[in-house]
């Protein structure tokens, strides 16, 4: 059975499409080194249309009223722009509501096609572009500690880490948010307190990775500027050990934070990237690999939610749960030294 597999390695090549959802301008140049703020394509996106019924806005008939447009296809626009008049002794004229292009003029009508939505694509990372994907994005090679999780806020950006936590189920309180965390990564555990983030930001700071937080703070970690990344999930979950180890040893050095949210059919997901020492290139981690013994799993579901260990045996066949399902199973010998029953279904690869 394939497994998914979160990658949480002190060593990494990582290697990231970054794609626009549609056709635009690409801004960086292959060979060129960026940072995760950095823009490396634009476009304007999701076009809005409007229909300005000219003959009854001028009281005339459709053809009546064709004889006062005075813009035609291809014609830009800005907001207020005469479209249509004088009429009459009132001198009763049509503007339009907003900047546009006319896509048709004719039979008493006008569609006028709105600004689109300028968007901006950031690298994500620190690295170098490999590559261009021709219209829509570019491919970023970087090196680094690699530590992927569970839920983002889709916010980007980078700074010096800044570890707040000294074990893996402390819990993070306003008073630990003061003005020497100015323009770094904050690195916590467990967060219930909205002051944490919204202090965080009036600093402000560049992001922030935690374990967990609890689920009520979904909408102020929506609202801030910077990226938010929970490695473990919501509710109060301490972080697994090997991703506090890798996290607090990369104590003041530059960490990219890609807080998107977690895609499963394209497999992007939010994750940290610690920049490493120039070196030996590691080797590019796969996304998915078979169960097997002697691997090291985490549990993604109750009871034993985001406790990591050691898979010891494949049980045979399908195994009765404690819920009276039927189901693929495995024994796993977590870190505090029980061995334990999991479906297969309710582990995920670390590595």
């Amino acid at each position: 059975m394939q497994a998914q597999i979160t990658h949480i390695l002190p060593g990494a090549a990582i290697r990231r499409e970054r794609l626009m959802p549609a056709g635009g301008r690409i801004i960086a140049r292959r060979g060129q080194q960026v940072n995760p703020a950095d823009v490396v394509a634009e476009a304007k996106l999701r076009p809005e249309h409007i229909l300005l019924d000219i003959g009854r806005g001028l009281g005339l008939t459709p053809n009546e009223a064709d004889h006062y447009i005075q813009h035609r296809a291809g014609d830009e626009v800005g907001e207020g722009d005469v479209i249509a008049g004088p009429v009459g002794i009132g001198r009763r004229v049509v503007r339009t509501p907003k900047s546009g292009t006319v896509v048709v003029a004719g039979g008493g009508q006008v569609l006028l096609e709105l600004e689109g939505v300028f968007s901006e694509l950031k690298a994500g990372y620190s690295g170098v572009v490999a590559d261009i994907i021709g219209e829509r994005g570019v491919v970023i090679e970087a090196v680094g500690s690699l530590i992927q999780g569970v839920w983002g806020n889709g916010k980007i950006n980078y700074g010096l880490l800044n570890v707040l936590s000294h074990a893996p189920d402390e819990q993070v309180t306003p008073a630990m948010i003061d003005v020497s965390l100015r323009g770094s990564v904050i690195m916590a555990c467990y967060c219930e307190d909205e002051k944490v983030i919204t202090s965080a930001e009036e600093l402000p700071v560049r992001g922030m990775i935690l374990a967990s937080m609890d689920s009520v703070l979904v909408p102020v970690a929506l609202s801030v500027s910077y990226p938010i990344l929970l490695v473990e999930g919501f509710g109060n979950l301490p972080m697994n050990q090997d991703a506090f180890n890798i996290l607090t040893s990369g104590a003041m050095r530059e960490v990219s934070v890609n807080a998107e949210p977690w895609d499963r059919i394209t497999n992007a997901r939010p994750e940290a990237v610690i920049s490493l020492p120039d070196g030996v290139l590691p080797a590019i981690p796969t996304d998915s690999a078979a169960f097997a013994i002697g691997q090291t799993v985490r549990v993604v579901s109750a009871p034993y939610k985001s406790m990591i260990g050691t898979l010891t045996n494949m049980l045979p066949g399908l195994s009765i749960l404690p819920s009276g399902l039927r189901a693929q199973a495995a024994g796993v010998r977590l870190l505090n030294g029980d061995t334990v029953q999991v479906p297969l279904a309710n582990l995920e690869i670390i590595g």
